[in-house]
């Protein structure tokens, strides 16, 4: 098995991956970094959990340290385009790393925030912008950036960018970067004008596939439940959220999301929700307080839309439920693919009325899950379930405990509604500038080099099976800020 020192990566990226546990490739690793860190346009093609992030964050990171060249205010020398702020987030997070290894600056462009920070951070000359389609192309129309100095150009979830109807802004976008620039591009499919885009922008690329075999995914087991009718199912997903495991439960609408998190806080087990009517704010705080341990003001369970389908990766999710069917086999597989990542198991349970078991069939043939269909049974509901946690109710504390530093925040409000309690933020994203209202689904927040912090203390979560002390200052239960979810 070769290292990455032996693939070429240089030392000092190599042990910045070692000081994180990362010291054996993977697949698309091994496959692909000889001919990117060559300077080779790439097309990679793999699922999620493959590895694809760190595939082109080190060439991308290398190729720019060892140039002679140096970043310019609004001239940045590298670009990842993603589909979503999620993901955006998480690439940020792992190149970040990297590029401060060797002196680089990396911030993130996208919609539903205030764009200030963002032509703070271009103006002070940044070497790596992540960045959403929408956002980007307005900051480009205002003279705010120029893509005229691109050396290395990465477009990730080229597949999702084409659901999500952005092909013609990638297009545009990458037409602004320099011709003899590298690029890579990485997607699941060639389908849905994928194919075109790789033959206008790769100039004689190398083609790498992963194998599924070799993609270091843990064993999923997938379940179908029917439920007699819907006071059933309500009931069933309480059971499968009780457990003592991280569990996602995923919805169709933002409001079922957003219903559910309130309802199982309420009968004592704390969940929090991501979909799009979520500030950026709100959406950071509920992934960090699902990626944090319980014992720390963490929860277990996260209500989400498909906008957790793709791009959130928390480690160690125990169950994925399917609480409504998704309209379509690939949104299956991708809600599934949030639980069975890096080795470890997990459980896909799909729950079904009796009028939709033909439209779930139908769903599972075309992800090619061959599954039958259970009738619910004591016994199966206790074998999914485990060991169940204690119930508690669950509170935001109001202030910052004293000696803990201030989370970052982006502009927006706020939303308490993971407490089940409080006024929910609106869905800036859904105002933002120049792309319309599908942004908000499209293109999450965060945060990067150059953006500053609220003037607000960020709000902590503490659960307590006792009166909900923290309403009154600081939580009984010695409540902590929850840790940011880690990207991949």
């Amino acid at each position: 098995m070769p290292s990455f020192l032996d693939l070429g990566v240089p030392a000092a990226l190599a042990n910045v991956l070692a000081a994180d546990g990362k010291t054996e490739p993977f697949a698309i690793q091994r496959d692909t970094l000889p001919d990117s860190l060559a300077g080779r346009d790439l097309l990679g093609r793999g699922r999620t959990g493959s590895g694809k992030t760190i595939a082109f964050a080190l060439p991308l990171v290398a190729r720019l340290s060892a140039s002679p060249s140096k970043s310019r205010a609004g001239h940045p020398r590298g670009l990842v385009l993603a589909p979503t702020r999620e993901l955006a987030t998480q690439i940020a997070a792992t190149v970040r790393p990297l590029a401060e290894a060797v002196g680089l600056r990396v911030t993130t462009v996208f919609g539903g925030v205030s764009q200030r920070p963002q032509e703070q951070a271009m103006r002070s000359g940044v070497d790596i912008v992540v960045a959403c389609p929408g956002r980007l192309e307005d900051l480009m129309k205002q003279g705010v950036v120029s893509l005229d100095s691109v050396q290395v150009a990465v477009l990730d979830e080229a597949d999702h960018m084409a659901d999500l109807g952005f092909l013609p802004g990638v297009t545009r976008i990458l037409t602004a970067t320099p011709k003899n620039g590298q690029r890579l591009l990485f997607s699941a499919t060639l389908d849905r004008g994928i194919d075109a885009l790789a033959k206008r922008f790769l100039h004689d690329p190398v083609s790498h596939e992963v194998d599924e075999a070799s993609v270091p995914v843990g064993e999923m087991t997938h379940r179908v439940l029917i439920a007699a009718d819907a006071d059933a199912k309500k009931q069933l997903v309480q059971d499968l959220a009780s457990g003592t495991g991280r569990r996602i439960m995923f919805t169709r609408t933002k409001h079922h999301a957003k219903k559910l998190a309130k309802q199982l806080t309420s009968a004592g087990i704390p969940a929090v929700d991501l979909q799009g009517n979520l500030g950026q704010n709100a959406r950071e705080r509920n992934l960090a307080a699902f990626s944090a341990d319980p014992a720390d003001g963490g929860v277990r369970v996260l209500v989400a839309t498909d906008v957790a389908a793709r791009g959130v990766h928390v480690d160690d999710v125990e169950l994925v439920v399917h609480v409504d069917p998704p309209v379509e086999h690939k949104a299956y597989l991708h809600r599934s693919g949030r639980t069975a990542r890096a080795g470890a198991a997990g459980t896909v349970v799909t729950l079904t009325l009796p009028e939709q078991r033909r439209d779930v069939k139908d769903i599972l043939r075309k992800a090619q899950i061959a599954v039958g269909l259970e009738d619910v049974t004591p016994a199966i509901v206790a074998e999914l379930v485990g060991e169940r946690a204690p119930k508690v109710k669950y509170v935001p504390a109001p202030a910052q405990p004293q000696g803990t530093p201030k989370a970052k925040s982006g502009q927006g409000r706020g939303n308490a509604q993971a407490a089940g309690r409080g006024r929910g933020g609106r869905g800036a994203g859904a105002q933002g500038q120049g792309a319309g209202a599908q942004r908000d689904q499209a293109q999450p927040r965060q945060r990067g080099a150059g953006q500053g912090q609220s003037r607000r203390t960020a709000q902590v979560y503490s659960t307590t099976s006792g009166t909900p002390a923290a309403a009154q200052g600081r939580s009984r239960s010695g409540s902590r800020r929850a840790s940011r979810p880690q990207g991949n």
